[in-house]
């Protein structure tokens, strides 16, 4: 069981719904692996015979697990990682280590995500609760050549029932713990001989697992829906034409924090009146408790819709497909950003995505020697994000411990020349203290093709190349209303008028929480004269493989690149070149070496990739505690293996399981933000207390990803008679400790996972009805899952919690 796969088979029947010119197939995973169908390389295969790394989930496999959306998927897939932060929308995914693009609308993941064929942009709009899913396919390693955009780190493959032209469909309702209830269901069926539609439709309810003791509300709940029209046209036994138009809205009180450690500003934030503000504050020896301390719930609201359309028409020898999408995704969202219940900031963010993309393939047949694809893909997308952070009533008293006083002294010093400057009433105001709006404009295409050729019936050579290209157009606009940030407090104008040293308030540099340290005092915005406000880049990427098949053994080995486009700066921290965190990261560039068998037998398979991976210029996005600091790191790397397996010893008996070890580095990395904990590398300067922009992390292990991830699984099955059947099910998943981000220390940032997931279900085949009994957490194990800076507090830091217990009944009916 330790060597075993996680995703990849679990005892489970993959449907295949055929297509013009597509038989329709289906087995069980614990008979053979050669039966499990993908489309990894974008023709259907066995995933035996697909010389790639991936893992494949089946609908069975998602509901027996409960797999509710993509960030449950990483529990039976060891090599994703899937976290989230302040809010839904700030969610990442991770393969092999690689990923970015949380946090910071202006950066796409490394791990593009598709929806029948649709690439969706923002990971936001893949988080609604999965529709009715016949598998999910995690395809490890750059998959450029033939998913071209923003697939540098891999890519994940959703794949959803089509509608059918035999009526049925099915209807779920699930009772849990935390006041869970989820419907779901779904019906399918022709309107004629050439027509058949599925509707399907969810909703997902959930009181919070983490309770605001400032407000007394409960945060992380769940108030989610969706609807989904998917309509299948085949005119002919050539043509078909599928049109799918979905909804889902998302509309929760989204992310609870825990404290990690409370430095000195947060301790006095948490001080009895007069020594403090008398706020609660969220004590890190209670951490596991799942209590938070919000004077204001954060709220999160995402809507998307959207619709596309597949064609495929068959030419006999050779099959075109096209498919058409357009998107359009509003995130909403409010975070009180001091995480205590004294009043000192908050933040708002309105993000609108809008979105068209036009792939269209040519395919051979498959039949003969020689096979061969080709294809162009362009994606369109205007974007416009705003946020907002606003001063509450105890910003003053709180920066006025935080200087010693000195801003009121400084506040008289200058109000003898300048009489408006008024102490205790000019800086650090309630109200706007930043205002940051921006908008991003970007065209990108891809032209790729690939082609097979059996040297014997044994060996078979691949080749692929992909010209990819993306431009980029974006504009600031940020006010910033802070007038102590606009403040250059090397050279304060009035003090030498009363014989005061004009750098006498340097020191006072920390509490300029926007814009320290950079000459203009505030935002430069742009286009200006030095900066178009436009990226452009373009890049050829290509693959090498070669196959060789010892009859049940199927060995590859490999060597592809793969690319992602440069990204904005789209936050607050921005600054204009050369002054410190930047506006733009350059794009990042992938090599990947890759050697792989697959070897099936009677009764199961194990899968084995071993591989070299390289990001040169990864784009680092590290939270700060005030911002994003964007830059490229010189190069990372990670080597590694990965083993799939799955058996079935008895008849009764399914065992999966799988593996996967990861060795990074940051190779070079000489651009890491500073951070106030690492005195070596980020020392003080006396006359400012400010730290350097910069440390190097050369040599270090990147934070976020584990040396050994695992995953294993047991199920028992037993037919009783007249129909019915029943099965006992057991997930483990384990990641070994690491340091979540580098922005955090080790002492209190390095955690990792335990986890027991458990099922047990009876069904009925004459009646359709299962029952299904199940828990994820099933030992309620405690960790953290992300950690980062508390903001404007140094020396504190605040993390967010691991999913808790949950259990639950699900009674599903299919007809």
């Amino acid at each position: 069981m330790t060597l075993a796969s996680a995703a990849s088979a679990q005892d489970v029947t993959v449907p295949v719904t055929s297509a013009p010119g597509i038989p329709a197939t289906g087995s069980s995973i614990a008979d053979s692996s050669s039966d499990i169908i993908v489309t990894a390389t974008k023709r259907v295969q066995t995933l035996q015979d697909v010389p790639v790394s991936v893992a494949v989930t089946s609908q069975q496999t998602i509901e027996r697990a409960q797999i509710r959306d993509l960030s449950d998927l990483q529990s039976v897939v060891p090599s994703l990682k899937v976290t989230q932060g302040t809010s839904v929308a700030e969610t990442n995914f991770y393969i092999r280590g690689f990923g970015n693009g949380a946090g910071n609308v202006g950066i796409e993941g490394s791990v593009g995500v598709f929806i029948d064929g649709v690439y969706r942009s923002r990971s936001a709009a893949s988080l609604n609760d999965l529709p009715e899913v016949e598998r999910i396919e995690v395809l490890r390693g750059p998959q450029s050549t033939l998913f071209g955009k923003n697939v540098s780190a891999g890519a994940i493959n959703i794949v959803t029932r089509r509608p059918q032209f035999k009526p049925g469909g099915s209807a779920e309702v699930t009772l849990g713990n935390y006041g869970q209830v989820v419907a779901k269901g779904t019906v399918t069926g022709p309107l004629s001989k050439t027509l058949a539609l599925r509707l399907s439709g969810n909703v997902n309810d959930r009181d919070g697992t983490i309770r605001n003791l400032a407000t007394g509300t409960r945060l992380n709940n769940r108030d989610r829906y969706s609807v989904r029209g998917d309509l299948l046209w085949t005119p002919t036994s050539q043509l078909g034409v599928r049109i799918i138009a979905d909804y889902n809205r998302i509309d929760e009180l989204c992310c609870g924090t825990v404290q990690l450690l409370n430095g000195p500003a947060s301790q006095f934030i948490g001080a009895p009146r007069p020594f403090g503000l008398g706020a609660k504050i969220g004590d890190p020896n209670r951490k596991y408790n799942r209590e938070t301390t919000l004077n204001v719930d954060p709220t999160n609201t995402i809507v998307g819709k959207g619709i596309s359309g597949e064609v495929d028409y068959d030419f006999g020898g050779a099959k075109l497909t096209s498919i058409t999408a357009y998107r359009d995704q509003l995130n909403n969202s409010a975070q009180d950003v001091d995480f205590t219940s004294a009043d000192i900031a908050s933040r708002v963010d309105h993000t609108r995505t809008k979105t068209f993309t036009q792939e269209f393939r040519l395919a051979s047949d498959g039949k003969g020697r020689f096979n061969w694809l080709v294809g162009a893909f362009y994606d369109h997308e205007n974007l416009e994000t705003s946020s907002t952070i606003n001063f509450g009533r105890d910003i003053r008293p709180y920066v006025d411990v935080l200087s010693g006083g000195n801003i009121t002294l400084l506040e008289t010093l200058q109000g003898y020349v300048t009489p408006s400057i008024v102490a205790g009433r000019t800086y650090f105001q309630p109200g706007v203290a930043i205002v940051a709006p921006f908008t991003l404009k970007q065209d990108s295409y891809s032209l790729f093709g690939q082609a097979d050729y059996k040297v014997t019936d044994a060996l078979t050579l691949t080749g692929g190349l992909a010209y990819l290209s993306d431009r980029k157009a974006s504009t600031s606009n940020i006010v910033l209303y802070d007038k102590f940030s606009l403040l250059n407090l090397q050279n304060v104008p009035q003090l030498p008028y009363i014989g005061v040293p004009a750098n006498a308030f340097a020191a006072l540099n920390p509490v300029q929480f926007f814009y320290r340290d950079v000459p203009t005092h505030g935002p430069v915005n742009y286009p200006n004269a030095n900066e178009s406000g436009v990226l452009k880049a373009h890049k050829l990427t290509y693959l090498a493989r070669a196959q060789y098949k010892f009859g049940r053994v199927n060995a590859y080995v490999s060597f592809s690149t793969g690319w992602k486009a440069g990204a904005f700066n789209l936050s607050t921290d921005a600054r204009a070149p050369n002054n410190g965190v930047g506006r733009t990261a350059n794009p990042e560039s992938v090599t990947l070496y890759e050697a792989g068998l697959k070897t099936n037998f009677r009764g199961g398979f194990v899968n084995l990739a071993v591989f070299n991976q390289a990001i040169k210029g990864f784009q680092s996005n590290a939270y700060t505690g005030t911002g994003y600091s964007l830059v490229n790191a010189g190069k990372e790397s990670v080597k590694g293996f990965e083993i799939d397996a799955a058996v079935r010893p008895l008849p009764w008996l399914a065992l999966t399981g799988a593996v996967t070890y990861l060795d990074a580095k940051y190779n070079s990395f000489t651009r890491a933000p500073c951070v106030a904990f690492d005195t070596v590398r980020c020392p003080r300067n006396p006359s400012t207390n400010a730290i350097p922009f910069f440390r190097d992390l050369s040599g270090q292990r990147p934070a976020g990803i584990p040396k050994w991830n695992t995953s294993t699984s047991a199920t028992i099955s037993q037919k009783f008679g007249n129909g019915l059947s029943g099965f006992l099910r057991g997930e483990y998943d384990y990641s070994s400790k690491t340091l979540l981000t580098e922005t955090t220390p080790a002492n209190v940032g390095t955690f990792g996972v335990h986890n027991v997931n458990a099922s047990l279900g009876i069904a009925s085949e004459p009646l359709g009805v299962q029952i299904l009994f199940w828990a994820r957490n099933l030992t309620n194990t405690k960790t953290v899952v992300l950690s980062f800076p508390t903001v404007a507090q140094d020396g504190s830091y605040t993390g967010f919690l691991g999913e808790p217990r949950t259990f639950g009944v699900t009674l599903s009916k299919r007809f």
